[in-house]
């Protein structure tokens, strides 16, 4: 019998409920997570690291621009080298994940980070770096954060246990997107100041603080799940446990969507910027705070929510995909820049509402020993559409405009939020069909 298949009313093997202290089940409030000790010096040594990865990002374009003689191109191409082994290497990190120790994991792959940034730092610092040399380091920073998201992803629930999971997931989105508005703010300035090359190092010694928290943490307290023995097949096992529970593959769908379809802010502020409204560098940076400021404030009312004691279902991942899409065609029609921008700050909570209860969703429905797996999937589908969904975002502004991309990526989240909705409501005339402890979750 697979690992995941588990007896009617059991509760999963290895089922993190079983190990969690009850203290847990009281921790509430928007910041309940952090009394939690080993969640409180991950996020602490989390803060820090993601300021400095937000730093190193924006020096690094600048870097390859420095050495290509502003040549967008090699940006793109240092982009893909950095991005092309998440879709090849994330689905075996998964397996990974669910085989071996995720706080040892976690420990090399920022260790090797690390030394990445060093490496990068020193180069420039001396004066000896070239675009080959950024090429290469990119495409081992790829490697690494190949391994690092599922296995990050999947090791918040060993921290804090299903109780604390949702309002976890929120504060980990609070500071990656407090660190999305620090880091290129303190970067640029001290870009101008003392080059790219300190900025390397600097983001290396942020390391020191998520690898000083996981070598510290109680592991006692780390509420695992069993691991799974070494065995042929277990990723094809993975894919065919998504597939036999509808609704976590439904929520996968919707992922794969939004995120290939409807969050492309990243190509379409700048064209709207330049090409609708005539502004500059400065316009555009003022968009992608605003939307930042959004994002945050979604993730700050999803830990309040989530520490009064709510969880996310199905149903709520489909509304917030909803929710977006009509905001997001509601921005690309807005007439004036300022109107674009204050619509983008209820647009930015409502991408993370989705998120945020996608995420909480899929971590709670699926068995301990697929979560790898299973969160490895769900973080290549959620960003593993960028490839594609960039070209045809550059297309369609060409073609139609600045705002076309952003209505239609918004018109295409609506509908796919609109089937899967349709979707789920005819499951729930069938539950008989779904296991039984899977029901237990939704009831």
């Amino acid at each position: 019998m697979p690992a995941y298949v588990h007896s009617p009313g059991a509760a999963p093997v290895g089922d993190e409920t079983q190990a969690a202290p009850p203290s847990a089940r009281r921790h509430h409030g928007t910041f309940g997570s952090l009394r939690v000790r080993n969640y409180r010096r991950y996020a602490g040594g989390q803060v820090v690291s993601l300021i400095g990865t937000w730093m190193q990002r924006v020096a690094q374009d600048w870097l390859v621009l420095e050495l290509s003689g502003g040549n967008p191109i090699a940006l793109g191409i240092a982009a893909a080298l950095q991005f092309g082994p998440i879709l090849l290497l994330s689905l075996w990190a998964g397996v990974l994940a669910d085989r071996l120790d995720k706080r040892k994991l976690l420990l090399a792959s920022q260790i090797a980070l690390a030394v990445c940034a060093v490496v990068l730092g020193t180069l420039d610092v001396a004066g000896v770096a070239e675009l080959w040399h950024v090429y290469l380091l990119c495409l081992l920073v790829g490697c690494a954060t190949a391994v690092d998201q599922p296995v990050r992803q999947s090791f918040v629930i060993e921290l804090v246990g299903r109780d604390q999971l949702t309002n976890a997931v929120a504060l980990n989105a609070m500071t990656f997107n407090t660190a999305r508005i620090i880091g290129p703010a303190i970067a640029g300035v001290m870009i101008a100041a003392i080059g790219t090359g300190w900025l390397f190092l600097i983001n290396a010694a942020t390391f020191v603080g998520t690898v000083a928290a996981l070598l510290s943490m109680d592991r006692a307290k780390l509420q695992r799940a069993k691991r799974v023995p070494r065995a042929r097949g277990q990723l094809r096992e993975g894919l065919r446990y998504v597939r036999s529970h509808r609704e976590l593959a439904l929520v996968l769908a919707l992922a794969f969507c939004v995120g290939t379809f409807g969050l492309t802010f990243y190509v379409t502020l700048a064209i709207a910027v330049r090409n609708v409204f005539h502004g500059g560098p400065e316009d555009y940076g003022l968009l992608s705070t605003m939307l930042a400021v959004g994002t945050l404030g979604g993730a700050f009312l999803a830990a309040r929510r989530a520490g009064s004691g709510f969880r996310p279902r199905p149903s709520m991942v489909v509304g917030a995909a909803m929710a977006f899409g009509a905001l997001e065609i509601a921005v690309g029609l807005m007439p004036t820049y300022l109107a674009f921008g204050l619509m983008l700050i209820p647009a930015g909570a409502a991408v993370l509402t989705f998120t945020t209860a996608a995420n909480s969703t899929v971590q709670l429905t699926v068995a301990p020993t697929m979560r790898g797996r299973v969160m490895a999937l769900y973080m290549l589908l959620l960003v593993g559409g960028t490839p594609f969904g960039g070209p045809l975002v550059g297309w369609l502004a060409a073609e139609y405009g600045g705002r076309a991309p952003i209505v239609l990526g918004g018109a295409v989240t609506l509908v796919a939020a609109s089937v899967c909705g349709l979707l789920l409501a005819r499951m729930h005339g069938r539950l008989a069909t779904f296991p039984r402890h899977f029901r237990a979750r939704q009831s």
